[in-house]
Formats: structure tokens, sequence, C-alpha cells
């Protein structure tokens, strides 16, 4: 059943950003993220033995490449190279996207509502799964983190202040779609209003905490939501 509160949510939305490995894509449901992040430690070791426990302290490669400015700049250009290399290939063996995922994306574009992808992940390794499933039509822009510079990625705002400049549709008219407490931070650091997607059991407590103005555990709420609010 549809919430009143992803109803008045998406009414008042005039461009949906869509968080991407969640929303969209399950990005390393082919290649683990923990053995990419075990790949990147043992680089980053090679450039800082002192960063080699908190590197392979932690399954998420982005992590690792939060880690990396501490070795200087070339340990941080190869890190973001290699997770670049690595979101691109994942991609190609990540499957179907999401369920409800392009019902949502055709739903924004139907309505009315300008539609962007703002991620975490790199552009290449987004716009390669967009080309791969012919959804490239349904997005108005893709903002990906910013080259070696971790400390933009969210839940700093600043992909999600690029997206709403590329659309041209002011940070309060856009609602962002993420299934992470970073991207509920995220927008709210913008003013911005967000819907939590809580893929996983025990998220809809931690999505709702972080401030979300609405949680939904399925894509196919999404999409009907904007059906409605059309």
């Amino acid at each position: 059943m549809e919430s009143s509160a992803l109803r008045d949510v998406l009414e008042a939305t005039r461009a949906v950003l869509f968080d991407f490995d969640g929303p969209i894509c399950d990005v390393f449901a082919g290649k683990p993220a923990p053995d990419i992040a075990r790949h990147l430690a043992a680089t980053l070791a090679t450039f800082d033995r002192s960063l080699e426990d908190k590197a392979y302290g932690t399954d998420d490669p982005m992590e690792i490449l939060r880690l990396a400015p501490q070795a200087g700049e070339r340990a941080l250009q190869t890190i973001e190279d290699e997770l670049s290399q690595a979101e691109v290939s994942a991609v190609r063996s990540a499957g179907l996207p999401v369920s409800g995922a392009v019902a949502a994306l055709k739903a924004a574009r139907t309505s009315g509502r300008k539609v962007a992808i703002v991620s975490n992940n790199s552009t290449a390794c987004v716009h390669e799964f967009l080309l791969l499933h012919e959804l490239q039509y349904l997005v108005d822009a893709v903002v990906g983190r910013a080259p070696c510079r971790p400390e933009a990625m969210k839940p700093a705002p600043d992909s999600l202040m690029h997206a709403s400049s590329d659309l041209a549709v002011p940070l309060r008219d856009c609602t962002l779609i993420g299934d992470s407490v970073t991207d509920i931070e995220a927008a709210r650091a913008t003013g911005g209003r967000s819907i939590g997607f809580a893929n996983k059991k025990g998220k809809e407590r931690s999505l709702a905490a972080a401030g979300a103005d609405a949680v939904v555990t399925t894509m196919v709420a999404v999409a009907n939501a904007l059906v409605k609010a059309s």
C-alpha cells in the first residue's frame, strides 16, 4: 500500500535523483565487493604499509578510496583508476536492473520530471550499465564521483548540487532515492527531500532515523507512486 508520505514527497518533486548501487543496480552482485576491497588494500599497502591494517580491515572498496589520500597523490590516482576499472567490470556481470527500477525511471520521465543518477560509483560504471541495458534515454544526467576527490562523495552534498545544476532544478525541488544513511544525510545537507530504499532487513529503521521523508521496501512502490503523482 502506498504511504501518504511517499505520495506527498513525490507530488512536491520536480526532479528525481536516483542513487545507483541499490536503487538501480546491484553493482557487485557478480564480483563481490570484498574481493575488490582486498585487491585495493594490497595495492594501497605498496604505497604505505602503515595503512595496511586499516585497508584490510574493511570489505568496502569505497573505504579504501577514502583511505588513499593518506598515502599521497600517486596512491590516490592508482586506487581511483583500479576501482573505476573494477566497477565497470562488475556491472557487466551484475545482472538485470533492480526490480522496479526501470519502471521507476520510466514513470519519473513520463510524469514530466527530470531524472538524474547521482552515485558514489564512477561515472564510467554508471554509463556502462545504462548502455548495456539500453536505459540511457531515460536519464537526463549522470553524476558519478568526482575522480580523486573521495571527500566529495556522499554524505557530502557535492554530487547532488552538481545534479541540480545540470538539471536546472533547485535543490528544494529535488528528491534523492537512496539505500544508505549517507544518501539521506547528503539530501538533508542540501535542503532537499529523500526517499529511503530499504532493500535489506533492518534498513527501514536506520533510514527513517537518518531523516528520510519516506521509506519504501521496493522500487515498484516508487514507480506506482510516480504514476499516480503525474
